[in-house]
């Protein structure tokens, strides 16, 4: 007669090794680097003209900016500077959206054919942003183009009203490139690339009872467990192919079923 495997389950078998051996050291390493990567993973994951995703992530990661300025040939340009005018929006925690800008400025003795800046469009905070809510107190225009008094478009009054703010943006390591050569009856070229990184946000902390801080340890959880899953799965098979290899010296014992201890304890 055919036999046919009608139901399976697997063996189990422990390993003895005293609590001072490479083996009990083993085990403890694997519980570090199982529970507490995932811990600083889940940390780290807090935080364009043509804008560009290049992660394909629904969010723009880049800003390629090019102005082509024309001039006489008599008619020549030894420094620049430019306001990028940014509409900036956050929607971890609370909805924050304002206007915020980035300063391109370069000068040079010899008259330039081109300007090329490429930098970081990073955010700067004085004081945290709130965990839940509608923030627009900064949604207003960096430049009030409506003024008729030419003080309001006066540069050094935009920044100064500008570095009145709490939350900003500012462009960090422009690191300007000033080209000359320019041809007769040329324009005068400003390029930039300016990335979008990715950014840590300051919230105020809040204990029990706040709805902000129970928003933030569950956001917090479901990243880490996610992450846990994986690692757990990982060192789960590097345990077994470690023990089962003897990688590490222990004693194997077959696992005593509940029958066999009913049985011995009969006898």
């Amino acid at each position: 007669m055919a036999l046919y495997e009608l139901f399976s389950h697997p063996a189990e078998r422990s390993y003895r090794a005293g609590l001072c051996s490479k083996a009990a050291l083993f085990l403890l390493l694997a519980a570090v680097l199982t529970y507490i990567p995932p811990l600083l993973v889940a940390f780290r994951s807090h935080g364009t003209t043509r804008e560009e995703d290049r992660n394909e992530d629904g969010k723009m990661d880049l800003l390629h900016f090019k102005l082509e300025l024309p001039l006489q040939s008599t008619e020549h340009v030894l420094g620049v500077q430019l306001i990028l005018i940014f509409s900036y929006q956050l929607h971890r925690m609370s909805t924050f959206v304002m206007q915020s800008m980035a300063l391109l400025q370069s000068s040079c003795v010899v008259p330039g054919a081109q300007l090329y800046v490429n930098g970081d469009l990073r955010l700067q905070q004085r004081q945290p942003l709130s965990y839940s809510g509608l923030d627009v107190r900064y949604n207003v225009s960096v430049i009030d183009g409506t003024s008729p008094f030419a003080y309001d478009y006066d540069l050094t009054h935009i920044v100064a009203a500008y570095q009145e703010r709490n939350v900003t943006t500012v462009l960090s390591n422009p690191n300007p490139i000033w080209l000359v050569g320019r041809a007769a009856e040329a324009p005068f070229v400003v390029r930039a690339v300016i990335r979008y990184p990715v950014e840590v946000i300051s919230y105020p902390f809040r204990w029990r009872g706040s709805p902000g801080f129970w928003e933030m340890i569950k956001f917090a959880w479901v990243q880490y467990v996610s992450i846990l899953l994986v690692f757990l799965w990982v060192f789960e098979r590097i345990k077994i192919f470690v023990f089962q290899n003897q990688v590490v010296t222990t004693i194997p014992v077959p696992a005593v079923s509940q029958g066999d201890l009913y049985k011995e304890h009969l006898s």
